[in-house]
């Protein structure tokens, strides 16, 4: 079982930052990989950003490459995204969510336990 809450979402101008923040209880969460997606309205959900177990490898989707950077405190059982030069097409909910086995992936189907998500909103 695993149970994530995010949070840091809001109202931000376009080419702020915004950080969001992934708290996550479980005994097993230093051996998930993470993700962020994301889903604007009447869109389906969409890849932004995976975290290994260690940290060591990160993986974005095209749109956010660049300017978001992943990360995680195992210790803390924390995720973290850092959106950076925000546009309004970042516009979303945004989610963290687990995956139990394997290398990230993209795939939303492949992550199992999702959090409830966080409201972005970009003002131009």
């Amino acid at each position: 079982q695993m149970q994530l809450v995010e949070s840091g979402g809001g109202l931000v101008q376009a080419g702020g930052s915004l950080r969001l923040s992934c708290a996550a209880s479980g005994r097993s969460f230093s051996s998930y990989v993470m993700g962020w997606f994301r889903q604007a309205p009447g869109k389906e959900h969409e890849f932004v950003a995976a975290i290994t177990w260690s940290g060591g490898n990160t993986y974005y989707g095209d749109s956010v490459n660049g300017r978001f950077t992943i990360s995680r405190d195992n210790a803390k059982k924390m995720v973290y995204l850092q959106m950076n030069s925000l546009k309004p097409e970042d516009t979303a909910v945004y989610y963290c969510a687990t995956k139990p086995t394997g290398w990230p992936s993209a795939k939303s189907y492949e992550y199992d336990y999702w959090g409830q998500g966080t409201q972005v909103t970009l003002s131009s």
